[in-house]
């Protein structure tokens, strides 16, 4: 089953811009697009972040969500990452769709009006029951933190 994302324009969002759109035949995520009321790009300075909108709003279907993750392009190229990734964006959530990203590179980057700044997938959601044990089933890796498994 392929699921329907409807979106809606906000007011103020530059409707000439395309929708999320996948770039090639192949890809998993689709483009979200930076959207500025007033058009104005912005400088993201090294080591600060910022709430970029999207001038979108999304309906997605109960039993999916929509995961935000950074453009590997733009983290390679210029640090542009998103400093919660990947950000989820539930099937409940009707609110303005906003990217949080942040600068990791060392010099200030331009984020312009209609940017691609992020990829968005869409993803099934299981909810899990969680029930309380008197002990766990045992592993080979058995109660081994971060690093257990050693290198390589």
């Amino acid at each position: 089953m392929t699921p329907t994302i409807r979106v809606e324009w906000l007011p103020d969002a530059d409707q000439s811009l395309p929708l999320p759109s996948y770039e090639t035949a192949g890809a998993a995520g689709a483009d979200l697009r930076a959207n500025f009321s007033d058009r104005a790009p912005v400088m993201l300075q090294p080591g600060t972040r910022r709430l970029i909108p999207t001038g979108l709003r999304v309906e997605i279907p109960e039993g999916f969500e929509i995961q935000i993750r950074p453009r590997s392009g733009l983290a390679l190229k210029h640090g542009l990452s998103l400093p919660n990734t990947p950000g989820t964006i539930d099937s409940d959530y009707r609110g303005p769709l906003g990217v949080i990203v942040v600068n990791l590179g060392q010099d200030p980057i331009r984020i312009a009006h209609g940017d691609r700044i992020a990829q968005a997938v869409v993803a099934p959601v299981l909810q899990a029951r969680f029930e309380l044990a008197d002990a766990l089933s045992d592993t080979a890796r058995g109660r081994g933190g971060f690093g257990s498994t050693g290198r390589g």
